[in-house]
């Protein structure tokens, strides 16, 4: 133990004496840890955020999409699911609490809405009455869709916070009326507010009553491609509902036996997985790229204890003189080298986060850095592999000196 404290104490020393070329010897292990802390932290906040998003629309929740195979696509063929599918997922499918339609009526400029002198372009959405429960998201202002709405077609609509300030609303927009196209809608519901993702608002929308959003977009258009979402009562059966409404889609698309699925039946977690998958993949290449600095950084510190060894060669020759092992030698020189990767590393991190708190902070809407233990973990365990590995052959060369002519060296 006391070999050990000495020979620690020695290389603080040493690096204290050397402070400014310690500096440059552990900048290329700073730069890379850098790197690695700022681009996992940023990556990192995203995927917590996003994972919280999806986390909200409940674990036993289902979406269907459709989904055209590519060699469809390329023959212009483009797969939908129309309301004729969620009727037979309706009858022909036990143990669904809720479910709902989503239609994208309008997006971008063709979701132009007016209000006074004021116009805006927004996502406007026709919904059924379940669409709340299954995404967890109520009114904060107001009042939801009734039945009636629905079955009258009434133009009435909910808002997302993000439409009152573009439009320069009221405070309480409740009872407002503003023009989507040529249509005059009562605005009779606020949702509260649910922030942005990577920039993008989740408060920019309008939420209109399935039947009137057909109507809007025409009443003879009864192929309109849409979503379905639900909710499975018994998370037990989710597995067993899913296949469920698989073959039924299967059979309302005439999908004969080895045709793929021209639909999309995705659970909360599986979207989770998926984005995860990408979130890993990035995070694995960035991390692999950003990594090379971290060996140029091994490669500068053996260069420079290989340097020290030759300018210490005399206190070598002495320490041996006065009853010094090889092994107490070889250790004091690794736990140099060993020191220098790991205040590179500190410093690496102490830096790689402040710099991704930055860029986060910086982009507007972006979510804020997180660096999780496991990546602070990991590169100190990567720079403590590298002190050693790169340290390993100046400390052997140091041990093994002939004390007479370490000694006798000029």
């Amino acid at each position: 133990m006391n070999t050990l404290i000495e020979s620690l104490r020695s290389a603080l020393e040493s690096i204290r004496a050397h402070a400014f070329r310690s500096l440059l010897t552990s900048l290329g292990i700073i730069i890379g840890v850098t790197s690695v802390i700022a681009v996992v932290s940023i990556v990192q906040g995203m995927s917590h955020t996003i994972n919280a998003q999806f986390a909200g629309l409940g674990s036993n929740s289902l979406t269907l999409r459709s989904h055209t195979p590519f060699k469809q696509a390329m023959q212009g063929k483009f797969a939908k699911l129309t309301d004729s599918d969620m009727r037979a997922i309706e009858r022909q499918v036990d143990g669904i609490s809720h479910i709902t339609p989503v239609l994208y009526a309008a997006s971008g400029r063709r979701g132009g809405v007016t209000y006074r002198s004021q116009t805006a372009n927004t996502n406007v959405m026709g919904i059924g009455p379940s669409y709340l429960r299954v995404n967890g998201v109520y009114p904060q202002l107001g009042r939801f869709f009734t039945p009636d709405d629905e079955k009258r077609r009434r133009l009435v609509c909910a808002i997302g916070e993000d439409l009152i300030e573009k439009l320069e609303l009221p405070k309480d927009p409740i009872g407002e009326f503003f023009l989507i196209g040529s249509d005059w809608c009562k605005i009779v519901g606020v949702i509260e507010r649910r922030g942005e993702i990577l920039g993008f608002s989740q408060d920019d929308f309008i939420l209109l009553p399935y039947a009137t959003s057909r109507r809007i977009m025409g009443t003879t258009r009864r192929d309109l491609d849409i979503q379905v979402q639900l909710l499975v009562d018994d998370m037990n059966r989710l597995d067993e509902v899913k296949t469920r409404v698989r073959r039924v889609l299967r059979k309302e698309h005439n999908l004969k036996a080895g045709q793929p699925d021209d639909f999309k039946v995705q659970t909360a977690e599986q979207l989770t997985e998926s984005f995860n998958a990408v979130i890993d993949t990035i995070t694995a290449v960035s991390a692999g790229i950003v990594g090379i600095s971290l060996l140029v950084g091994g490669i500068g510190i053996m260069n420079i204890m290989l340097v020290s060894v030759t300018e210490r060669t005399r206190e070598i020759g002495i320490l041996k003189a006065l009853g010094a092992t090889r092994n107490d030698i070889l250790l004091q020189f690794l736990i140099e080298a060993l020191l220098l990767s790991l205040i590179g590393g500190l410093v690496g991190v102490a830096l790689g986060y402040g710099l991704g708190a930055l860029v986060s902070t910086m982009l507007p809407g972006f979510p804020p850095a997180v660096v999780p233990l496991w990546a602070v973990s990991l590169s100190f365990g990567f720079c403590a592999a590298v002190g050693i590995i790169f340290g390993i052959v100046p400390a052997a060369k140091a041990s093994q000196l002939d004390p007479i002519d370490a000694l006798r060296y000029e």
